[in-house]
């Protein structure tokens, strides 16, 4: 990590605040080993065949065609599990992404529902993204895939949602100007809305009041199913390619297209964010990657294998989007704008978040008492 990210911070001894912040969240799951952590793990799986009892599946697992939710839909059926694989296809899938998922779900015998937005109106959508000149476009993908993991799970009545999700490769917190909160309707519609001048039709959308619904109201819990587990990357990787002819992507999210463009390139270029930057500390931190295999690694300015790579992506983008060169470097070089500019949940969704940690922290003080008296 460096001063690519605006509110870093280093200690005396060259530490920053992100790897800081993050080995003291994960700490918890370093330091949960042996019986103890064995025990909960079954009980958590006890209470899902429980919960799903009588019904045709007991969990969601969301698939990309990624390592970390394939491994979690083949961890779920090792357990006895009987998950629903929900795959959700904004028309940005490698070949390799719909290989990877198709040998998953066939060597594993499970059901795969695939919703698939009208691409008319994704790309649309994305037009009016990149007309905004706000930073993160892929929060029209990752909207998507809640919202429509938690439809499912609605559909079918079942309670847990186990997600790909986890602080072993992931958990390292994304500087504020790098992401936007993934559950903003309103900031989705404002853009889409001033760009596009259009209603959405199709979108599954969510908002922050409909996860609050299904996760508190509902009691539709995302589960972030690999911390449960000693869950080591490479490990998994080497199992999925043995027994499912999975194959590897060279970063982390490569299995869409887009996100393969956009982290590699239109990131780099226009934000001045590399995103492997957060991805190798992540790995680095829980003892999955040496630092020196990450700094040669970015050594290459560009996260693709190959000038070729980059220009073969570079052209599908632009036919895809039905942009030529000049589109592209127009964007390229106007200058960026916050989500913040246009109208957003992000209030909302703080103070929802104070009120319930509020709540928390009241009934710990009460059971303190309570045991006290």
């Amino acid at each position: 990590m460096d001063t690519s990210a605006k509110e870093i911070t280093f200690d005396a001894r060259g530490y920053c605040n992100f790897c800081e912040e993050f080995l003291s969240r994960f700490s918890h799951i370093q330091e949960s080993t042996g019986g103890a952590r064995e025990v909960e793990f079954h009980e958590f799986v006890s209470k899902v065949k429980r919960q799903g009892f009588g019904k045709k599946y007991d969990c969601v697992v969301g698939v990309s065609g990624g390592v970390d939710s394939s491994w979690v839909l083949v961890k779920a059926i090792e357990l006895g599990l009987r998950p629903l694989a929900v795959h959700m296809d904004n028309g940005w899938n490698s070949e390799l992404a719909q290989n990877n998922i198709s040998n998953l779900v066939k060597g594993l015998n499970v059901d795969l529902v695939t919703h698939v937005i009208d691409w008319t109106e994704y790309r649309n959508m994305m037009q009016a993204f990149f007309d905004s000149d706000v930073v993160d476009v892929e929060l029209l993908y990752d909207n998507a895939m809640l919202g429509v993991n938690y439809q499912q799970a609605a559909k079918f009545n079942i309670k847990y949602i186990l997600g790909g999700t986890n602080l072993a490769t992931e958990g390292m917190k994304m500087p504020m100007e790098w992401n936007h909160l993934k559950f903003d309707k309103r900031n989705i519609k404002a853009i889409v809305n001033r760009f596009g001048g259009y209603k959405l039709d199709t979108f599954p959308i969510i908002g922050v009041l409909q996860f609050v619904y299904y996760e508190f109201i509902a009691k539709r819990k995302w589960i972030h199913f690999l911390d449960k587990m000693d869950y080591d990357k490479e490990k998994a990787l080497t199992v999925l390619e043995a027994e499912y002819g999975y194959k590897r992507y060279p970063y982390k999210h490569y299995e869409s297209i887009f996100t393969r463009f956009y982290q590699g390139y239109l990131l780099p270029k226009k934000f001045n964010i590399d995103k492997r930057k957060i991805h190798f500390s992540t790995l680095i931190a829980s003892e999955q990657m040496s630092r020196d295999e990450a700094l040669l690694d970015l050594e290459e300015d560009l996260a693709y294998p190959s000038q070729r790579a980059l220009d073969l992506d570079r052209e599908y983008f632009l036919k895809k989007m039905k942009w030529d060169i000049k589109e592209l470097d127009d964007y390229l070089y106007r200058d960026s704008r916050p989500h913040s500019y246009y109208p957003s949940e992000e209030k909302l969704y703080k103070l929802l978040i104070k009120a319930y940690r509020g709540i928390g922290s009241l009934g710990t003080k009460l059971k303190s008492k309570i045991r006290a008296s």
